[in-house]
């Protein structure tokens, strides 16, 4: 039979220590106590456990520097045992120096037993042993590639998937990130559990609130109805913060106070709420730097990196963009009933020579506007090298009409138009080339009154 795992609580309150090897106890664990740093080394020494759960305190003092103390003693002496910091006299700044310390989570006291189990069994599933190669969830299929450097990316996610663990996503622009967050949650046991979405950067400051914790009728002027916040629709499952580099300073304290205090408070109502979501984040920028420049919160950046994921950009991995190509033909032979499309080895050989600023959803881009715009299933090199000059080309060869010559109507009929005319009548490549659903370009074909029963 496998051995239970070992947790040893320092505290110097002995119902503290009775209330943790109860529950601890119960969760299958073997427990032993310490009241003191002495004790505490002296306990290390003879039997090292698994994981240490250890008081900030054990005097008047309040201010954690003999639990700081403690910490780095036994860092320095067992660098390989993770440490919970567990106090009454919780503050952000001592969370912090704990975290720089080498503590692995931080909680207050009252703690929830919930929580701290939580973060118990996520520590203790990070550290078991590399999965073999090739048992990924099916929820990573999504996740074309066999670069080295991206496998073992997924290799951690899907450990992490397991867990609660708050997780960060790094990468430039379009290497997938929102996708690899999905494919965390799906993997997880909250996979039947919302997963919402979240752009920081494209909630202003004055919403930042009533959007990610609601509010109630008559909370402002404007709020006719009550509203659910993202935190509240996310509960049970998870929250995924995209662009959580952009969010300004004052938005990132109401953040940290939700995640670390696992509760929120709707606008118009004083009535704290509970809220259990697994946080997975992401961001393009370099949070290290942000945080030296004084942009982002340090405290708020050790809360949500428990464990940090970083996406590589297509460059560095440009033996899966011929597979990443092979992915979206075969999507887009379905979407739009092209059975024959296929693309030659020139063209494939030279979209694998390009560095795509853009990353994969740039590679994504150039793929369908090319199948878009293309006169034959058979796609070249020529195809893919025209679709992708226009790209660098970028806005600087747009030229628009000066401001008072021509209406926003009269442009957009005129946009339509065109893209008729070139895709021939099809809706279906018209409206996918001028960014609209089906539906959408119908719509406007009625208000313009323009024909479209030559549709082929």
């Amino acid at each position: 039979m496998k051995n239970k795992r070992q947790i040893l609580i320092i505290d110097d309150d002995r119902a503290v220590c009775a209330s943790l090897e109860l529950l601890f106890s119960r969760a299958g664990f073997n427990t032993v106590a310490a009241s003191g740093p002495g004790e505490a080394i002296r306990t290390l020494e003879q039997m090292p456990p698994d994981l240490v759960v250890l008081d900030m305190n054990f005097s008047i003092d309040t201010s954690g520097k003999q639990g700081l103390e403690l910490l780095r003693e036994i860092k320095n002496i067992f660098p390989e045992i993770p440490v919970i910091l567990l106090t009454g006299w919780g503050t952000l700044e001592l969370a912090v120096a704990g975290m720089k310390a080498g503590a692995r989570d931080f909680l207050t006291k009252p703690w929830d037993n919930i929580q701290l189990l939580g973060a118990v069994n996520t520590i203790f599933e990070l550290g078991k042993p590399d999965e073999p190669q090739g048992m990924l969830h099916e929820s990573f299929d999504r996740i074309v590639g066999k670069d080295l450097g991206l496998l073992q990316v997924l290799q951690v996610a899907n450990r992490v998937s397991h867990t609660d663990a708050s997780v960060l996503i790094l990468g430039e622009s379009g290497t997938g990130k929102e996708l690899l967050a999905e494919a965390i949650h799906f993997a997880s046991p909250r996979a039947k559990l919302p997963f919402i979405k979240v752009n920081l950067g494209g909630i202003s400051t004055s919403l930042f609130e009533s959007e990610m914790f609601g509010h109630k009728r008559g909370a402002f002027t404007g709020a006719v109805d009550e509203r659910q916040g993202r935190f509240e629709r996310a509960d049970k499952g998870t929250i995924f913060l995209d662009e959580i580099g952009d969010l300004d300073t004052g938005s990132q304290v109401k953040l940290l106070r939700v995640l670390q205090e696992k509760t929120f408070e709707k606008l118009g109502s004083s009535q704290p709420r509970a809220v259990n979501v697994r946080v997975i984040c992401a961001t393009n920028h370099n949070l290290k730097e942000r945080v030296a420049e004084g942009l982002f919160r340090e405290d708020l950046f050790y809360r949500i990196n428990l464990i940090t994921l970083h996406l590589p950009a297509l460059r560095d991995r440009p033996g899966d963009i011929p597979l990443l190509v092979d992915f979206y033909l075969k999507n887009l032979k379905e979407i739009y009933h092209l059975p024959h499309l296929k693309i030659t080895p020139a063209a494939r050989n030279w979209l694998q020579e390009q560095r795509f600023p853009g990353n994969i959803r740039q590679l994504k881009n150039l793929v369908e506007r090319t199948v878009l715009v293309a006169h034959s299933d058979r796609l070249d090199r020529e195809d893919f090298a025209r679709q992708y000059d226009d790209d660098l080309r970028g806005e600087t060869t747009i030229v628009l009409p000066k401001v008072g010559e021509i209406t926003l109507e009269e442009l957009e009929k005129r946009m339509i138009l065109q893209a008729l005319e070139f895709h021939r009548h099809n809706i279906n490549r018209a409206s996918r080339s001028l960014g609209i659903t089906r539906s959408a370009l119908y719509r406007r074909l009625l208000k313009y009154e323009i024909p479209h029963d030559t549709e082929s």
